[in-house]
C-alpha cells in the first residue's frame, strides 16, 4: 500500500502509525535519500507489517541490564519517575549512560521537566494561526475555535494518525499524553499491544500509568534507542530531536538536558 504525506508528519510516526519499523520503511523507500527530509505530498510506500508472532518480544531482556547509578539523579528527575527507569532500562535495553541521558533529555524538554503529561492545546486566536496556521486559515476561524482546546485538538489531527474526521472528536480522544506525547489513535493501538490495560478504550492511562513506558516504546518502535548510540554530540542530539519531533523545536534545551543527564550519568 501506499501513503501520501501530509502537514505535521514524520517518517517515524508515520512508521509508528503504520505498525511498522523506520527499517523496513526505509527498505521500502529507497528513493528517501534523508530520512529526516520528506515532503507534504510525497508517496511512500508502506511494507506489510511483521506478523505479531514473527517478531522479536521486547518484553525479555537479552542481557542482564548492567549497572546504572540512578540515585545520581536525585533531585533532577522525579522520584516517581526515578522508580520506574529499571523496567524501562531491562524492557527496551536503554542500557547505558548515553542512551539513558538521550532518552531523559527528550522525555524532559517534550514534558516540561517531567510535569506534563498531556498536551496542552489551549491555544489563544494568535498562537492558533502561529502554530496551526494550516487548518485556522481566516482571523474569524482562529477567533471561533480560540480557548476550546476539545475543538482545536478534534480539528487539527482530524483524519490523520487513525483519527476519524473533526465531528468524531478522534483528535482531542487521542490528543498527546506521555512524556513524549503519543498522538493519533494508530500510535495508541500499536502501544495497546505492550500493556495490559485498554488504553485504546481509556486513553488517559497513557497520561496517568504509563507516560514514560509509552515514551520508551517510541524509542524503542522508531528505533531512537539505536540512533542514541552514535555518541554524545549535539549532532547526534540533533538527530534524535529529529526522529522525536519531526523538526528542531527546543534543540537547544534538548542539548542542555542532554548535557547534564550525561554527565550525572558518568560521574
Amino acid at each position: 500500500m501506499t501513503y501520501k504525506i501530509k502537514a505535521g508528519d514524520s517518517l517515524a510516526r508515520v512508521a509508528a502509525a503504520q505498525g511498522v519499523s523506520m527499517r523496513d520503511l526505509l527498505a521500502a523507500n529507497r528513493q528517501i535519500t534523508n530520512p529526516d527530509r520528506v515532503q507534504v505530498g510525497d508517496v511512500i510506500n508502506i511494507p506489510a507489517p511483521v506478523p505479531a508472532a514473527a517478531a522479536p518480544s521486547i518484553a525479555a531482556p537479552k542481557k542482564a541490564a548492567p549497572a546504572i547509578t540512578l540515585t545520581k539523579l536525585n533531585g533532577h528527575v522525579p522520584t516517581e519517575v526515578l522508580t520506574q527507569i529499571p523496567a524501562i532500562i531491562e524492557k527496551f535495553n536503554i542500557d547505558t549512560p548515553l542512551k539513558l541521558a538521550h532518552f531523559l533529555a527528550q522525555c524532559a524538554h517534550e514534558s516540561l521537566n517531567f510535569t506534563a503529561t498531556t498536551e496542552n492545546l489551549n491555544y489563544s486566536a494568535a498562537a492558533l494561526k502561529s502554530v496551526f496556521g494550516k487548518y485556522f486559515l481566516t482571523p474569524a476561524l482562529c477567533d471561533s475555535y480560540a480557548r476550546k482546546p476539545e475543538a482545536i485538538a478534534a480539528r487539527v489531527y482530524a483524519s490523520r494518525m487513525g483519527n476519524g474526521d473533526e465531528a468524531s472528536k478522534d483528535g482531542w480522544k487521542y490528543r498527546g499524553r506521555g512524556f513524549i506525547q503519543l498522538t493519533g489513535k494508530s500510535n495508541y493501538t500499536a502501544f495497546n499491544k505492550f500493556v495490559d490495560d485498554d488504553v485504546v478504550g481509556t486513553p488517559e492511562l497513557v497520561a496517568q500509568k504509563y507516560p514514560l513506558l509509552s515514551a520508551a516504546w517510541f524509542f524503542h518502535s522508531n528505533q531512537i534507542i539505536e540512533l542514541s548510540t552514535q555518541g554524545a554530540t549535539d549532532a547526534v542530539v540533533t538527530l534524535v530531536t529529529k526522529r522525536v519531533n519531526g523538526g528542531t523545536n527546543g534543540l537547544d534545551e534538548r542539548i542542555k538536558h542532554f548535557k547534564a543527564f550525561y554527565a550525572l550519568l558518568q560521574a
